[in-house]
């Protein structure tokens, strides 16, 4: 803490302390703030200087403050799915998760993958297609958030005839789509074909000749978040004499640590 006056005044040598350590910045209206782990989305401030009208900038200072980045995801499957009977639908499955932060996969309806933080988030599949049919086929394929289809978000991706028994006709269906979602909220992508011959086929990596390549998935997906509601992930939601809530995108991440200065 650096000096301050007594209500009373000071004595000239006192008067110049204080006002050059506050010309070059040193103030007493400064800290630092961890945020909780957890997942939390909010953590409280406490500070005996703030007040109702008082304006709370907050910068990181932690590394791993400064490393923090938007929510994102990367799912994929490296087994077949089968198409639905006809006239059904079915969900595309999930099992792998590759790097992500802030979602996840529900651990028993693999279809689903949930996200931790509102916000405006693309999503893009891919999807391995293969027709095992003697005649040309058809997958319609679409989005949905919370088990209701999302209005325009399908897809129709015609496949060819196979070539010859035991070598189906292959096609790489990909399409996205701009989702507003809540937090707690999941992506699904469901389907459709116009026969059982369609399925997901993916293809083990080949180490060895005739030439070598990592493993096919018979899905994959991408999942960005595009539009924060804030210019700032990190921000004084509310506050009240001697506190603030301090909101920022659910962390489970420790020493999250910001520094914050307090104006008026």
């Amino acid at each position: 803490m650096f000096r301050v006056l007594p209500y009373q005044g000071g004595t000239p040598r006192e008067i110049s302390e204080v006002v050059n350590n506050a010309m070059n910045g040193k103030t007493n209206n400064h800290g630092t703030v961890t945020l909780n782990t957890g997942w939390a989305t909010t953590t409280t401030l406490y500070d005996e200087r703030i007040g109702f009208d008082s304006v709370i900038l907050l910068a990181p200072l932690s590394d791993s403050a400064e490393t923090d980045t938007l929510p994102y995801g990367e799912f994929s499957k490296n087994t077949d799915q089968l198409a639905p009977s006809s006239g059904n639908t079915a969900v595309v499955e999930w099992t792998t998760e590759h790097e992500i932060n802030g979602m996840y996969l529900d651990g028993v309806n693999t279809s689903r993958i949930y996200v931790r933080n509102d916000g405006i988030y693309k999503a893009l599949f891919s999807l391995q297609l293969a027709n095992a049919n003697n005649d040309a086929e058809y997958a319609d394929v679409w989005f949905r958030v919370n088990g209701s289809d999302i209005a325009d978000s399908g897809k129709r991706f015609g496949l060819p005839a196979r070539k010859s028994t035991g070598d189906p006709s292959h096609l790489t269906g990909t399409a996205s789509h701009v989702l507003d979602l809540n937090a707690g909220d999941y992506i699904e992508v469901a389907g459709a074909t116009s026969s059982t011959d369609v399925s997901l086929e993916h293809f083990v990596a080949t180490p060895t000749t005739p030439y070598t390549r990592p493993a096919i998935p018979s899905a994959q997906i991408n999942i960005t978040y595009i539009a924060p509601f804030s210019m700032d992930n990190v921000y004084v939601s509310a506050q009240q004499k001697g506190q603030a809530t301090v909101s920022h995108f659910a962390n489970n991440t420790s020493n999250k640590t910001y520094g914050y200065v307090i104006i008026g």
